[in-house]
């Protein structure tokens, strides 16, 4: 199987998207610490919300821009571990690592108010997610994004943000947007999953390969020009990623299948063991208060 490296550096490391993402954590730090106090009603930066941001932005270069983007061009299952993580690992992480005060400024401004009032209720905030990812990977769909720039760009932020929308109502942390409590939380988790379940299972049980920009030359070449100057391409003469990748199209496909719904399963749990604690310290909380409240009301003997 032939390197990576004959892609190049650019390809293999995006550096223009690396200084674009050192930019983000520069600017996140200097208005959460140096020029706080110059915003009204901020607070102090936690240490566990700056690790939390700047996780997520490593990670999200890690996906986007790192040689596993250029793998998810070459391999189904990189790709599947690319949307797993851009849409399950990264959005929670980004929600708990900017503070509420920061984000009371932007949702603040009338048109973000008004986008994320509407799209992160919870019902159409599961709709909207699962439904753009199942559609993202319907054949037809997917081949004609993956080999377009410019949809396949407005498509990821789309789905990134939808997968904000879908985390919210279960993550957040801002006293004025919290719409789930207790039992609730835990069934839309467990809705989640359903909800992304046919289309893992379309792509783990499907007899033939589905998508042509991993096994149509053609197509793939168009949709390698996504990540790797064309100019590079017409030099390295390439047939297509069997070049590159050990499996069939068809086991290739299942395991990012697979793969998909194990990562999901993964979070998912963690995020459920969390929820299940936190309605746990909080019902004993509550009872505590309750106790409380019937010893200092009873009378005196």
């Amino acid at each position: 199987m032939l390197s990576l490296d004959i892609f190049g550096f650019q390809a293999l490391w995006s550096p223009f998207f690396l200084s674009f993402l050192l930019i983000v954590i520069l600017g996140y730090f200097l208005i959460a610490v140096k020029y706080r106090l110059k915003f009204k009603d901020s607070e102090a930066l936690k240490m566990k919300q700056g690790i939390y941001f700047t996780l997520s932005i490593a990670i999200l270069y890690t996906v986007k821009g790192s040689p596993l983007d250029l793998m998810g061009h070459l391999m189904f299952y990189a790709h599947m571990i690319q949307m797993a993580v851009l849409c399950l690992v990264i959005p929670p992480m980004l929600i708990v690592g900017i503070p509420s005060w920061m984000w009371s400024k932007v949702l603040r401004l009338r048109f973000v108010h008004n986008v994320f009032s509407l799209f992160t209720k919870p019902i159409i905030a599961l709709i909207i997610f699962n439904g753009f990812f199942s559609i993202y990977h319907i054949p037809l769909v997917f081949d004609t994004i993956k080999q377009n720039m410019w949809l396949h760009a407005f498509y990821t932020v789309l789905l990134f943000l939808t997968a904000i929308f879908m985390w919210w109502p279960l993550i957040n942390q801002h006293p004025d947007y919290q719409t789930l409590s207790g039992i609730k939380k835990v069934g839309y988790i467990f809705a989640s999953g359903i909800l992304l379940t046919p289309a893992c299972a379309l792509i783990i049980f499907a007899e033939t390969p589905m998508y042509m920009t991993y096994t149509d030359p053609h197509a793939w070449g168009e949709a390698m020009k996504l990540c790797v100057p064309p100019s590079t391409l017409a030099n390295l003469n390439l047939s297509g990623p069997e070049l590159f990748n050990s499996m069939s199209p068809i086991h290739d496909q299942q395991l990012g299948g697979v793969l998909m719904k194990v990562i999901q399963e993964i979070v998912y749990g963690v995020v459920l063991g969390q929820v299940f604690f936190e309605w746990y310290r909080k019902d004993q909380a509550d009872s505590a208060n309750e106790i409380a409240k019937s010893l200092e009301t009873s009378p005196v003997e």
